[in-house]
């Protein structure tokens, strides 16, 4: 999996960058560099390369603005916004979960374009005031407004994920009153598109440009990818519906008293019948959880001298849920907190615990049988 390199934050979003995205800086560098050096004959290599990486960069920044014009809009319906990434084919804002109205579906699809739009609205204008004047400023802002004008018109294609795929499935949503189903139209739309990218990309590159064609086929393949995912996610979500954690959730696991050390629960539990965690407990009182995470953070030499206790995550800070919770907002709790294991509490009271596999088999099972 490719690395991410964080930024900083905006509106106390993280913003990074992908390792895949330095590849399409660099290609985008180089063909700017090429259009500036065809416009304009008189200018030196280091001129045309200067401006080649002044409108790569406030290109990504447009990007970033698009990523942010969606994210303003989910937090305003009281969407948290993980992170803004950039990488090779564009940019994703990761919200938290998806909206839980139409109108607010369409709201943050919509808001992207938009701000495309008004970005290439802007750069148009700068083109044309500068132009006769300022002639490098005015070629850089007519290539800025043409790309973020086919940066809003593409993300506007009718499939998922694209924006116009989630308008679509908002208006879908809004008239069957059925997110599973809009989501699937959405997501056939979306492998439709797809397709198609993927055979023009094929037809341009047997024709003689192959690069272009690649590219467009690439762009094909990762609108394939999310589509499937997408439907694969509705499926999913269909196998769990109607299960709450009371229902998935298992007595019979391995629960220890504060007191005992890091040694001892390793070799006596961790190490012969293979846990990865322990529920820390006093009675039949949850107090906290311990994984390996926490105890890799301990020095080996000082396990033995180390309370579970010491090193645990308490009960106040676990992520946990009730007997009536969904399963389906208990697998959300899992990703978000990259945990296996989530315990079931109901008035301080440990009831049992949710595990993942528990969980995926339960899927599996369904999914068979179609339930």
């Amino acid at each position: 999996m490719m690395q991410s390199f964080r930024l900083g934050k905006i509106l106390g979003i993280p913003v990074g960058v992908n390792s895949s995205w330095f590849i399409i800086f660099v290609l985008i560098t180089l063909s700017f560099s090429t259009q500036f050096a065809s416009q304009h004959p008189g200018w030196t290599g280091s001129q045309n390369f200067a401006f080649g990486i002044v409108t790569s960069l406030l290109f990504f920044a447009s990007v970033i603005l698009h990523e942010l014009g969606h994210s303003v809009v989910a937090l305003h319906h009281g969407i948290p916004v993980k992170s803004i990434t950039l990488f090779i084919f564009g940019g994703v804002a990761q919200i938290a979960r998806e909206p839980e109205r139409p109108s607010h579906e369409f709201q943050i699809a919509i808001a992207g374009p938009l701000v495309s739009a008004a970005l290439a609205a802007f750069f148009h204008t700068v083109g044309s005031l500068t132009r006769g004047t300022l002639e490098g400023v005015s070629s850089l802002g007519g290539w800025l407004g043409s790309i973020n004008l086919a940066l809003a018109l593409f993300n506007l294609i009718p499939g998922f994920p694209l924006d116009g795929g989630r308008v679509l499935r908002a208006i879908v949503w809004k008239y069957t009153a059925s997110f599973e189903r809009a989501t699937n139209i959405a997501a056939g739309s979306g492998q439709f598109f797809a397709y198609g990218f993927i055979v023009f990309g094929g037809w341009r590159a047997l024709s003689g440009n192959f690069f272009g064609g690649l590219w467009i086929g690439f762009i094909g393949w990762f609108l394939l990818n999310a589509a499937q995912t997408t439907s694969a996610q509705v499926s999913f979500r269909r196998a769990l519906k109607g299960v709450t954690a009371g229902d998935l959730m298992i007595h019979e696991c391995l629960q220890v008293p504060g007191s005992l050390s890091i040694a001892e629960l390793v070799e006596a539990y961790l190490l012969r019948d293979g846990y990865r965690c322990a529920l820390i407990v006093d009675g039949d009182r949850l107090r906290g959880l311990l994984t390996l995470h926490e105890i890799k953070k301990v020095p080996r030499e000082e396990w033995e001298s180390t309370s579970v206790q010491a090193v645990m995550v308490p009960e106040e800070a676990l992520m946990k849920v009730t007997p009536g919770t969904p399963v389906n907002q208990v697998l959300q709790v899992m990703i978000e907190g990259n945990i296996g294991q989530v315990p079931v509490v109901e008035g301080g009271r440990l009831l049992g615990v949710v595990g993942r596999d528990r969980l995926l088999a339960l899927v599996e099972t369904r999914l068979e049988l179609k339930a």
